[in-house]
Protein backbone atom coordinates (compact mmCIF):
# COMPACT_ATOMS: atom_id res chain seq x y z
CA UNK A 1 0.00 0.00 0.00
CA UNK A 2 2.97 2.31 0.47
CA UNK A 3 2.17 5.97 1.07
CA UNK A 4 -1.57 5.38 0.62
CA UNK A 5 -1.93 2.98 3.55
CA UNK A 6 -3.98 5.60 5.43
CA UNK A 7 -6.83 5.59 2.91
CA UNK A 8 -10.01 4.27 4.50
CA UNK A 9 -11.47 1.46 2.39
CA UNK A 10 -13.84 -0.47 4.68
CA UNK A 11 -16.63 -0.29 2.08
CA UNK A 12 -14.92 -3.09 0.11
CA UNK A 13 -14.51 -5.45 3.07
CA UNK A 14 -17.86 -7.24 2.67
CA UNK A 15 -17.52 -8.04 -1.03
CA UNK A 16 -17.12 -11.71 -1.91
CA UNK A 17 -14.78 -11.53 -4.88
CA UNK A 18 -15.02 -15.23 -5.72
CA UNK A 19 -18.75 -15.15 -6.58
CA UNK A 20 -19.00 -13.26 -9.86
CA UNK A 21 -22.71 -12.76 -10.53
CA UNK A 22 -25.20 -9.92 -10.90
CA UNK A 23 -25.42 -9.48 -7.14
CA UNK A 24 -21.63 -9.11 -6.97
CA UNK A 25 -21.62 -6.38 -9.62
CA UNK A 26 -24.47 -4.51 -7.94
CA UNK A 27 -22.70 -4.64 -4.58
CA UNK A 28 -19.42 -3.56 -6.12
CA UNK A 29 -21.04 -0.58 -7.84
CA UNK A 30 -22.65 0.49 -4.56
CA UNK A 31 -19.27 0.20 -2.83
CA UNK A 32 -17.55 2.31 -5.48
CA UNK A 33 -20.20 5.00 -5.07
CA UNK A 34 -19.72 4.89 -1.28
CA UNK A 35 -15.98 5.27 -1.89
CA UNK A 36 -16.75 8.61 -3.60
CA UNK A 37 -16.18 7.72 -7.24
CA UNK A 38 -19.62 9.10 -8.03
CA UNK A 39 -22.52 7.25 -9.63
CA UNK A 40 -21.54 7.83 -13.27
CA UNK A 41 -17.89 6.81 -12.85
CA UNK A 42 -18.79 3.80 -10.68
CA UNK A 43 -21.37 2.58 -13.19
CA UNK A 44 -18.93 2.91 -16.08
CA UNK A 45 -16.15 1.10 -14.17
CA UNK A 46 -18.42 -1.84 -13.33
CA UNK A 47 -19.71 -2.02 -16.91
CA UNK A 48 -16.13 -2.20 -18.21
CA UNK A 49 -15.31 -4.83 -15.58
CA UNK A 50 -18.23 -6.97 -16.72
CA UNK A 51 -16.93 -6.82 -20.29
CA UNK A 52 -13.35 -7.70 -19.30
CA UNK A 53 -14.44 -10.61 -17.08
CA UNK A 54 -16.62 -11.99 -19.88
CA UNK A 55 -14.09 -11.50 -22.68
CA UNK A 56 -11.20 -13.03 -20.71
CA UNK A 57 -13.32 -15.67 -18.93
CA UNK A 58 -11.99 -14.50 -15.56
CA UNK A 59 -13.09 -16.61 -12.60
CA UNK A 60 -10.58 -16.04 -9.77
CA UNK A 61 -11.31 -13.26 -7.32
CA UNK A 62 -7.73 -11.95 -7.41
CA UNK A 63 -7.92 -11.64 -11.18
CA UNK A 64 -11.20 -9.73 -10.90
CA UNK A 65 -9.58 -7.32 -8.43
CA UNK A 66 -6.64 -6.78 -10.75
CA UNK A 67 -8.96 -6.15 -13.70
CA UNK A 68 -10.79 -3.51 -11.67
CA UNK A 69 -7.49 -1.93 -10.63
CA UNK A 70 -6.41 -1.72 -14.27
CA UNK A 71 -9.68 0.01 -15.18
CA UNK A 72 -9.34 2.59 -12.41
CA UNK A 73 -5.67 3.25 -13.23
CA UNK A 74 -6.68 3.92 -16.83
CA UNK A 75 -9.31 6.39 -15.63
CA UNK A 76 -6.68 8.20 -13.57
CA UNK A 77 -4.23 8.58 -16.44
CA UNK A 78 -5.52 11.91 -17.80
CA UNK A 79 -2.25 13.85 -17.82
CA UNK A 80 1.27 14.21 -16.48
CA UNK A 81 1.37 14.04 -12.69
CA UNK A 82 4.81 15.71 -12.51
CA UNK A 83 5.20 19.49 -12.37
CA UNK A 84 6.43 21.16 -15.54
CA UNK A 85 9.46 23.16 -14.36
CA UNK A 86 11.28 23.10 -17.67
CA UNK A 87 11.99 26.84 -18.00
CA UNK A 88 13.58 29.65 -15.99
CA UNK A 89 11.52 31.07 -14.53
CA UNK A 90 8.80 28.49 -14.02
CA UNK A 91 5.61 29.59 -12.28
CA UNK A 92 3.30 27.53 -10.07
CA UNK A 93 0.04 29.28 -9.20
CA UNK A 94 -1.89 27.71 -6.32
CA UNK A 95 -5.61 28.44 -5.98
CA UNK A 96 -8.63 27.25 -4.02
CA UNK A 97 -11.29 28.16 -1.45
CA UNK A 98 -10.59 29.17 2.13
CA UNK A 99 -9.23 26.57 4.53
CA UNK A 100 -8.26 23.80 2.12
CA UNK A 101 -4.53 24.07 2.86
CA UNK A 102 -3.12 26.20 0.02
CA UNK A 103 -0.34 27.93 1.93
CA UNK A 104 0.59 24.78 3.85
CA UNK A 105 0.76 22.82 0.60
CA UNK A 106 2.98 25.47 -0.99
CA UNK A 107 5.38 25.23 1.93
CA UNK A 108 5.54 21.47 1.63
CA UNK A 109 6.09 21.61 -2.14
CA UNK A 110 8.85 24.19 -1.64
CA UNK A 111 10.50 21.92 0.92
CA UNK A 112 10.44 19.02 -1.52
CA UNK A 113 11.75 21.05 -4.44
CA UNK A 114 14.55 22.58 -2.38
CA UNK A 115 15.52 19.07 -1.38
CA UNK A 116 15.87 18.34 -5.09
CA UNK A 117 18.31 21.26 -5.43
CA UNK A 118 15.95 23.79 -6.96
CA UNK A 119 15.99 27.46 -6.05
CA UNK A 120 12.48 28.36 -4.97
CA UNK A 121 10.91 31.74 -4.32
CA UNK A 122 7.58 31.99 -2.51
CA UNK A 123 5.42 35.01 -3.21
CA UNK A 124 1.92 36.34 -2.69
CA UNK A 125 -0.10 36.93 -5.83
CA UNK A 126 0.19 40.71 -5.71
CA UNK A 127 4.01 40.60 -5.65
CA UNK A 128 4.28 38.37 -8.69
CA UNK A 129 5.91 40.97 -10.95
CA UNK A 130 8.85 41.44 -8.58
CA UNK A 131 9.33 37.70 -8.23
CA UNK A 132 8.98 36.73 -11.87
CA UNK A 133 12.67 36.96 -12.71
CA UNK A 134 13.63 34.23 -10.28
CA UNK A 135 14.24 30.60 -11.10
CA UNK A 136 11.07 29.01 -9.73
CA UNK A 137 8.13 30.95 -8.34
CA UNK A 138 5.45 29.39 -6.13
CA UNK A 139 2.62 31.89 -6.12
CA UNK A 140 0.07 31.87 -3.30
CA UNK A 141 -3.43 33.35 -3.67
CA UNK A 142 -6.07 34.43 -1.21
CA UNK A 143 -8.79 31.88 -0.56
CA UNK A 144 -11.92 32.67 -2.51
CA UNK A 145 -15.35 31.09 -2.80
CA UNK A 146 -16.11 29.86 -6.28
CA UNK A 147 -19.57 31.52 -6.26
CA UNK A 148 -18.23 35.04 -5.58
CA UNK A 149 -18.03 36.62 -9.04
CA UNK A 150 -15.77 39.56 -8.11
CA UNK A 151 -13.20 37.32 -6.43
CA UNK A 152 -13.16 34.93 -9.37
CA UNK A 153 -12.72 37.85 -11.76
CA UNK A 154 -9.67 38.94 -9.75
CA UNK A 155 -8.23 35.46 -10.13
CA UNK A 156 -8.83 35.55 -13.87
CA UNK A 157 -6.97 38.90 -14.09
CA UNK A 158 -4.07 37.48 -12.08
CA UNK A 159 -3.75 34.58 -14.47
CA UNK A 160 -3.65 37.00 -17.41
CA UNK A 161 -0.91 39.04 -15.71
CA UNK A 162 1.20 35.93 -15.21
CA UNK A 163 0.78 35.00 -18.87
CA UNK A 164 1.70 38.52 -19.96
CA UNK A 165 4.74 38.93 -17.70
CA UNK A 166 6.19 35.46 -18.36
CA UNK A 167 4.93 34.47 -21.83
CA UNK A 168 7.57 31.79 -22.37
CA UNK A 169 7.62 30.30 -18.87
CA UNK A 170 6.38 26.85 -17.99
CA UNK A 171 3.25 27.40 -15.91
CA UNK A 172 1.26 25.23 -13.56
CA UNK A 173 -2.10 26.15 -12.05
CA UNK A 174 -2.84 23.84 -9.14
CA UNK A 175 -6.20 23.72 -7.41
CA UNK A 176 -6.13 22.62 -3.78
CA UNK A 177 -9.18 20.52 -2.86
CA UNK A 178 -10.15 19.21 0.57
CA UNK A 179 -10.73 15.48 0.02
CA UNK A 180 -13.29 15.36 2.83
CA UNK A 181 -15.71 17.47 0.76
CA UNK A 182 -16.01 14.59 -1.69
CA UNK A 183 -18.35 15.09 -4.63
CA UNK A 184 -19.27 18.58 -3.40
CA UNK A 185 -15.75 19.75 -4.26
CA UNK A 186 -16.17 18.93 -7.93
CA UNK A 187 -18.53 21.81 -8.65
CA UNK A 188 -16.16 24.39 -7.17
CA UNK A 189 -13.34 22.80 -9.16
CA UNK A 190 -15.26 23.21 -12.41
CA UNK A 191 -15.67 26.95 -11.75
CA UNK A 192 -11.97 27.39 -10.92
CA UNK A 193 -11.06 25.52 -14.11
CA UNK A 194 -13.21 27.88 -16.20
CA UNK A 195 -11.77 30.94 -14.47
CA UNK A 196 -8.05 30.25 -14.29
CA UNK A 197 -7.45 27.00 -16.13
CA UNK A 198 -6.08 23.99 -14.30
CA UNK A 199 -3.07 21.77 -14.92
CA UNK A 200 -3.39 19.70 -11.75
CA UNK A 201 -4.99 19.04 -8.39
CA UNK A 202 -3.52 18.97 -4.89
CA UNK A 203 -5.82 16.77 -2.81
CA UNK A 204 -5.44 17.41 0.91
CA UNK A 205 -6.70 15.62 4.04
CA UNK A 206 -6.86 12.23 2.35
CA UNK A 207 -5.82 10.63 5.64
CA UNK A 208 -8.90 11.74 7.55
CA UNK A 209 -12.55 10.97 6.88
CA UNK A 210 -12.10 11.35 3.14
CA UNK A 211 -13.18 8.56 0.81
CA UNK A 212 -10.25 7.65 -1.39
CA UNK A 213 -12.21 7.21 -4.60
CA UNK A 214 -12.50 10.96 -5.05
CA UNK A 215 -9.21 10.88 -7.01
CA UNK A 216 -10.89 8.87 -9.77
CA UNK A 217 -13.92 11.17 -9.82
CA UNK A 218 -11.66 14.22 -10.14
CA UNK A 219 -9.73 12.76 -13.06
CA UNK A 220 -12.90 11.80 -14.90
CA UNK A 221 -15.02 14.86 -14.14
CA UNK A 222 -12.30 17.51 -14.59
CA UNK A 223 -9.94 15.85 -17.04
CA UNK A 224 -6.91 17.02 -15.03
CA UNK A 225 -4.48 14.85 -13.05
CA UNK A 226 -4.05 14.74 -9.30
CA UNK A 227 -0.40 15.79 -8.79
CA UNK A 228 -0.03 15.76 -5.00
CA UNK A 229 -1.95 14.22 -2.11
CA UNK A 230 -1.86 15.29 1.52
CA UNK A 231 -1.63 12.34 3.91
CA UNK A 232 -0.83 14.03 7.21
CA UNK A 233 0.39 17.14 8.99
CA UNK A 234 4.14 16.53 8.60
CA UNK A 235 6.39 18.42 6.21
CA UNK A 236 6.93 15.26 4.14
CA UNK A 237 3.29 14.14 4.17
CA UNK A 238 2.45 15.88 0.89
CA UNK A 239 3.38 13.20 -1.62
CA UNK A 240 3.50 13.03 -5.43
CA UNK A 241 0.49 11.10 -6.69
CA UNK A 242 1.05 7.59 -8.06
CA UNK A 243 -2.01 6.02 -9.68
CA UNK A 244 -0.85 2.42 -9.38
CA UNK A 245 0.03 2.66 -5.69
CA UNK A 246 -3.17 4.52 -4.99
CA UNK A 247 -5.45 1.96 -6.65
CA UNK A 248 -3.66 -0.97 -5.00
CA UNK A 249 -4.28 0.66 -1.63
CA UNK A 250 -7.90 1.45 -2.44
CA UNK A 251 -8.78 -2.11 -3.53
Amino acid sequence: MGIFAKIKKAWFDTIVWETIDDEFYDELEDSLIMADLGATVAHDAVKKLRDVVYQKSIQRGDDVKQALRDILIEKLNVGDTALDLSTKPSVVLVIGVNGVGKTTSIGKIAHRLKGEGKRVLLCAADTFRAAAADQLVLCDTAGRLHNKVNLMNELSKLRKIIDRETPDAAKETLLVLDATTGQNGLQQAKVFRETAGLTGIILTKLDGTAKGGICVAIAQELGVPVKYVGLGEGIDDLQPFNAEEYVKALI
